[in-house]
């Protein structure tokens, strides 16, 4: 690792910053908003959380139903049963109701979030589990492995790595097809560590879209490399981990934003907006937390100034909070919808584009249930040891 980077092995980087005790507060408050405000997108007869609430004045509008928001809502909730805290839901009637029913189940993404919710909540069922799904061929058989695809592959490689963490002899049996998982997603970084979309080697529209990987693409690898380097007993994917996160956390915003896109092929930013608030409360500090757990390195400095954006230290001065609705606003996003593709040939010809004017952004005033289930993921066990006064 390079000297420049943002922190060393150690952690011991000469200003590493820690969190003032008005800002441990606000995560609280965090987990709290985040915990009443899902009650809002839970469809009470399905059992399942929807797709989004979308917002128009002081009208919320319940919108469709997400299995797999259910399922990052569900591993978020049961983060918080395991630090002690209490909320509304009955975990394990959501937990069965989304068992009633598993045709939604499309690709190896979908296994792995669902071998990860089985793993949390009935470990002792994982083996017949991937006995049903013949899960030692799901690469072969699921276009989104066939494809390459960053963020799935590091989904199913999750659920795989949690699934080894409860059980050894599943360690065993699961090895050969974690460190296959691992290879094809480490095939997809890029020499200055960020991640492409998906793979450029098996389909003309990989050509296309390899190289530029989006915030989602790097964090998710990392949060897998992490739990599998752990779980599996192996170094060489925290090294990956540590040169994504690192490099991820030296493209961070002036005001702490994580950027949207990434060009793995160059190592630079390809686009910054939309500044989704998913990634500044919930995705980076589940990502950089897991990352602290296997590389021993600290990432608190970058967590919280993503934060802080959050709070009102954006590009608007706006709190994405609003109390009354129980939601954390989705975005800062252009007013023009071509502006980012503007900003990506910029980049790509070596051409930085101006910085969006204040005027040119907006705040889309909508919510989905995953994001509070990522940022209770995060946060529930770490909001009173994760900072230090």
């Amino acid at each position: 690792m390079s000297a420049d980077s943002p922190l060393n092995r150690s952690g011991s980087r000469a200003e590493v910053l820690t969190a003032p005790a008005s800002l441990r507060s606000d995560v609280r408050d965090l987990i709290s908003l985040a915990a009443r405000g899902l009650v809002a997108m839970f469809d009470s007869e399905r059992q399942l959380f929807c797709h989004r609430l979308l917002c128009k004045g002081q009208l919320a509008l319940r919108e469709g139903i997400s299995p797999r928001y259910t399922i990052m809502t569900l591993l978020g909730l049961k983060q918080m049963e395991f630090a002690g805290i209490n909320s509304s839901f009955d975990t394990h009637a959501i937990y069965a109701s989304l068992m009633r029913d598993l045709s939604w189940i499309h690709g190896v993404g979908d296994m792995g979030l669902f071998i990860w919710l089985v793993a949390t909540f009935q470990p002792g069922e994982l083996h017949d589990l991937l006995s049903t799904f013949n899960c030692e061929t799901a690469l072969e058989r699921y276009t989104d492995a066939q494809e390459g695809r960053t963020m799935e592959l590091a989904w199913f490689l999750s659920g795989l790595a949690h699934a080894a963490e409860v059980s050894p002899k599943l360690a065993i049996s699961l090895s050969d097809l974690a460190v296959k998982t691992y290879h094809l997603i480490a095939g997809n970084q890029g020499e200055f560590g960020f991640f492409g979309h998906m793979s450029a080697k098996n389909s003309v529209t990989g050509h296309l879209r390899a190289r530029i990987g989006s915030f989602a693409d790097q964090v998710y690898p990392i949060y897998a490399f992490s739990k599998f380097a752990k779980a599996f007993g192996v170094e060489e994917p925290v090294e990956q981990a540590l040169k994504c996160a690192n490099g991820v956390c030296r493209a961070q915003g002036e005001l702490g934003q994580w950027q949207w896109l990434y060009d793995a092929s160059n190592g630079r930013v390809s686009s910054r907006y939309p500044v989704y608030s998913v990634h500044q409360h919930g995705m980076a500090p589940m990502a950089l937390f897991a990352l602290e757990g296997a590389a021993g390195q600290r990432f608190t400095e970058f967590i919280y100034k993503g934060l802080r954006w959050i709070y009102g230290s954006n590009e608007l001065g706006f709190d994405m909070r609003d109390a009354n609705q129980k939601l954390i606003w989705r975005c800062l996003l252009p007013r023009n919808l071509h502006a980012k593709y503007w900003e990506i040939l910029m980049n790509r010809l070596r051409m930085p584009a101006e910085y969006m004017q204040v005027s040119s952004l907006k705040i889309l005033r909508e919510q989905r249930p995953y994001e509070y289930g990522w940022l209770l993921f995060a946060f529930a066990s770490h909001c009173n040891s994760a900072f230090t006064a």
